[in-house]
């Protein structure tokens, strides 16, 4: 799925932005006060999207 549409989904989701890294970006849900990274590059693998949905306790995003 294109990295743009899952940082919609996780913005969604009442997740935040905690900093910007050379190759991750770490966010993090407040409600549950996981974080997780997420790659900078353009795609990012659907089970990879899902994962990190998942370790952020939010649904998981809907298609590709």
């Amino acid at each position: 799925m294109k990295r743009e549409a899952l940082l919609r989904h996780l913005r969604r989701h009442g997740c935040v932005l905690r900093r910007e890294g050379k190759e991750h970006s770490l966010w993090e849900n407040p409600r549950t006060g996981r974080a997780e990274a997420v790659p900078r590059h353009s795609e990012v693998a659907n089970l990879l999207a899902k994962r990190i949905c998942r370790n952020l306790s939010i649904d998981e995003p809907r298609g590709g």
